[in-house]
């Protein structure tokens, strides 16, 4: 499948690796490119700067947003939550019309410090809003209650765990429930719609508190039934 990744952070890179692996055709889009090779907040594993991560992940290909939506099946939001409707504008109706979305965004605020609160919630979802906003892109909400580590390879917990899904597409949500399940993930929940997003994007004030009364971000919850 021919896969745009929307953001540069550890998760964008993470999840880039991982569909790599998997075979997928992967393209990882961020606003200005040269800016993105020159930064030195390094992509993980020692590197120095940005560059070093595309020259170790030959088969992933670096461009900016609009161009790598638009040759893509299925778009990955992975920009923070408060930038995810800016940047998915700038890629416009023309590269999202059609395509399934996979928001793994939350909408934290952290103009208040830590913990963040949320800037949407109860009533709405940044799913929502993102589905509101393209209308004619199909949004399916999962991964959001994740770790990125998590998200890639569910595996590396000692026992499988629980995904949610939510969206209005079904077709959407089974092919991104097959995504899943390649990554390992063995426990994917439909929740419904899109309306549903408010509950996996407002565990987020509890997934927080877990990581600092665990002091690792490398957990999940397990829905018994």
């Amino acid at each position: 499948m021919k896969i745009a990744i929307l953001g540069t952070g550890s998760v964008g890179r993470t999840l880039a690796v991982r569909l790599a692996g998997l075979g997928h055709d992967v393209t990882i889009g961020t606003r200005d490119v040269e800016a993105t090779l020159a930064r030195t907040d390094a992509g993980g594993g020692g590197d120095a700067h940005f560059a070093d991560w595309v020259a170790k992940n030959p088969a992933i290909t670096l461009t900016g947003f609009a161009d790598a939506a638009a040759g893509a099946e299925l778009v990955v939001n992975a920009t923070n939550g408060g930038a995810s409707l800016d940047v998915l504008t700038e890629v416009g109706n023309r590269g999202l019309d059609g395509k399934i979305v996979l928001d793994l965004a939350n909408p934290l605020d952290f103009s208040r410090g830590m913990p963040p609160t949320l800037f949407v919630k109860d009533t709405d979802s940044l799913g929502e809003q993102i589905q509101r906003a393209f209308p004619a892109a199909r949004v399916v909400k999962s991964l959001n209650t994740l770790t990125a580590e998590l998200m890639a390879h569910p595996g590396n917990l000692p026992e499988a765990s629980t995904v949610f899904v939510s969206g209005n597409d079904i077709d959407a949500k089974h092919t991104v429930t097959a995504l899943l399940t390649e990554f390992g993930h063995q426990d994917v929940i439909d929740l419904g719609d899109i309306t549903t997003a408010r509950g996996p994007e407002m565990l987020l004030p509890v997934w927080l508190r877990l990581w600092g009364a665990l002091g690792t971000p490398v957990f999940n919850v397990k829905i018994v039934r």
